[in-house]
């Protein structure tokens, strides 16, 4: 057994003293998968899992200034305006600065036509342009070479719709959470005082598009501005709310909310349909939140 697998194995074993204990080994085992880079870029989002990694890599990294740890932000028309925000919001309280970076996978015939491959030409695009900002830091610092980092836990591993995973096993992406759950990411988070430890996770917009409707911006600017009305109108609703509006086909857009949140959301069901058809959708559908229900259907279908 290698020290990393013996390291992270800890992580689980150790459990049972508490998230001190927890929170130290994940430095540990972070640290033993730096390789010793003076350059570590990290795809972030501004969610928990890659807010984790920032901080265990702040905590890893023998310099103090932080100045090393580059977390890197994809803009495109599939990451909200909200999740910017608080992306810019969690690098400020961690006190690095944050790089945001354009991506292209907008004009990708595959991405465009979301029929189950979309996440992996997204993450393609986005390893591309983490590639080019390590290079540069690489540069611009005097140091060969670094390492690109992700906020992959257990938990999305065993998850056969993130696609994503096989372009960060193509671009070499080191993955800290990888042996770690969300549970335990969530408790290490509030261990290390991040703002977002109890956020509901929030994918990117394109998710919320069922298998074949195309991922164009109009579509992803329907469903983004759709989510808006949805949150400011729903009484009971937090940060960790599970709240997503899926696109169906013919436009027709499905609501789904934590079970705890359905008897006010169907009070709200016909302001919503009306405010919906002013946004170009056909109409509108209710259900409990189901993470990854427009993306499932395909694996339902493969495995039949």
């Amino acid at each position: 057994m290698t020290q990393s697998q013996q390291l992270s194995s800890n992580l689980v074993e150790n459990d049972s003293e508490g998230t001190p204990a927890l929170v130290a080994n994940l430095i540990e085992y972070t640290n033993s998968v730096m390789k010793n880079s003076k350059n570590h870029v990290v795809a972030f989002s501004g969610g928990v899992d890659s807010s984790l990694v920032v901080a265990l890599l702040q905590k890893a990294s023998e310099d103090a200034s932080h100045q090393a740890v580059k977390p890197v932000l994809g803009i495109s028309p599939a990451v909200s305006s909200e999740q910017i925000k608080l992306a810019r919001e969690v690098t400020s309280h961690l006190g690095v600065q944050l790089t945001e970076v354009r991506t292209s996978e907008g004009r990708d015939a595959t991405y465009i036509a979301n029929a189950g491959e979309a996440c992996l030409a997204c993450k393609t695009h986005l390893y591309t342009s983490l590639r080019l900002v390590l290079d540069h830091a690489s540069i611009n610092s005097e140091q060969d070479g670094g390492s690109l980092y992700n906020g992959t836990n257990a938990d999305d591993v065993k998850d056969p719709t993130r696609l994503g995973l096989i372009a960060a096993s193509r671009f070499d992406v080191i993955s800290p959470l990888q042996h770690t759950t969300k549970d335990e990411v969530r408790r290490a988070a509030k261990y290390l005082g991040l703002p977002n430890w109890n956020y509901a996770a929030s994918p990117c917009l394109r998710s919320r598009l069922a298998l074949g409707v195309q991922a164009t911006k109009h579509h992803l600017t329907m469903i983004e501005e759709a989510e808006k009305i949805v949150k400011e109108k729903l009484p009971g609703y937090n940060e960790a709310s599970n709240i997503r509006v899926r696109m169906l086909s013919k436009r027709r857009a499905r609501v789904e909310v934590d079970e705890k949140l359905i008897r006010d959301a169907e009070s709200q069901k016909s302001f919503w349909n009306e405010s919906f058809q002013n946004l170009g959708f056909s109409g509108v559908d209710l259900k409990v939140f189901q993470s990854g229900s427009v993306s499932r259907k395909l694996v339902e279908r493969e495995a039949a």
